[in-house]
């Protein structure tokens, strides 16, 4: 062996003891912090980013799908390699940038509510956070589109003290959704119907100067059509982005599981106010987002919630797309 080899093994042998018990081999402190969620792409002569409000982990399936049979809803996620004895949802939040307004798609949980902001645990709220880290501040969206009135859609509108979070912005928001989650009359039912009511007349009443109603088929702004799919709420709409020939559907809630309710579309879900009118919409709208093989961004499946539905069996089946994506269509 050359007497160089020989001094390079013997320099290595002597090392070893550092770096099992010195300071190159020292423990490093776990972080348990998140990096800013946030993702961009274009979509025709759109650029859109998608900004996470954080994680809404529901606790066991169960009583989130009441009839639905136990053991199929082990089963279905037990196959898909996820644990059956906890849901947990994404909160994707669109911003759209058309070139000449600044659109965003729901605000997340906030922090308006105090205690009852944090209902589903502590790691809802970040909406605020990652559109800074992405480079947008809230004073600079001009509008914001509501797919329905629900804690962790409306409620980042305002701040504790109910001032405005985006303070140049008209509120889009079906007028069923509007007269429903902020009448007193309606506190009945679940026991969150309570702080649900509650949270959207907090939230939307400062917003009332500044409101723009949602018609079925009709552009809330261009290249933007809402399209009624009432069922999880009264007012429930998605809204269709197009740009030249490229769409992206961004569902709302029109399914809130990637796996049991799109191989189960018509199976309730506890939070829906009409479960079997939500479970007919949904068939219908995933059958023609299969059918038409639109982009879609859901705002409850797994992050960023960008990909597209296809057949599968009786259901569907979610394809989520390639995290480099640049352009969808």
């Amino acid at each position: 062996m050359p007497d160089f080899s020989r001094r390079m093994l013997l320099g290595a042998a002597a090392a070893l003891p550092l770096l099992r018990g010195g300071v190159a081999g020292a423990a490093a402190p776990f972080r348990n912090d998140l990096p800013p969620a946030w993702h961009r792409f274009r979509l025709g002569d759109y650029e859109l980013t998608v900004v996470s409000d954080g994680t809404l982990p529901l606790g066991k399936p169960e009583p989130a799908f009441p009839a639905s049979p136990p053991q199929e809803i082990h089963a279905l996620l037990q196959a898909n390699f996820l644990p059956p004895d906890a849901a947990t949802l994404e909160q994707n939040a669109l911003v759209l940038n058309t070139g000449r307004q600044l659109i965003l798609f729901d605000t997340g949980m906030g922090e308006s509510m105090g205690a009852a902001s944090k209902m589903f645990g502590p790691t809802t709220g970040r909406l605020l956070a990652n559109l800074r880290a992405a480079g947008i501040e809230p004073a600079q969206i001009d509008l914001v589109a509501l797919t329905h009135a629900h804690c962790d859609h409306c409620w980042a509108l305002v701040d504790a003290d109910g001032k405005r979070n985006f303070p140049n912005a008209q509120v889009a928001v079906s007028e069923a959704d509007l007269k429903f989650w902020t009448d007193d009359a309606n506190k009945r039912g679940p026991d969150f119907m309570v702080p649900f009511i509650d949270g959207a007349k907090k939230n939307l009443s400062a917003y009332r100067d500044r409101m723009v109603m949602l018609r079925d088929g009709q552009e809330v702004a261009p290249g933007v059509t809402a399209v009624a799919t009432p069922g999880h709420t009264v007012g429930h709409h998605m809204f269709f982005i197009t740009s030249g020939n490229q769409v992206l559907a961004n569902s709302g809630d029109l399914a809130h599981h990637p796996v049991l309710l799109l191989r189960k579309p018509l199976w309730e879900f506890a939070f829906d106010t009409d479960p079997k009118q939500s479970a007919q919409t949904r068939s219908r709208m995933l059958e023609r987002l299969a059918t038409e093989r639109h982009a879609v961004l859901s705002y409850h499946f797994p992050w960023p919630g960008l990909g597209h539905v296809a057949k599968e069996g009786d259901g569907y089946e979610w394809i989520p797309a390639p995290m480099n994506v640049t352009t969808l269509g």
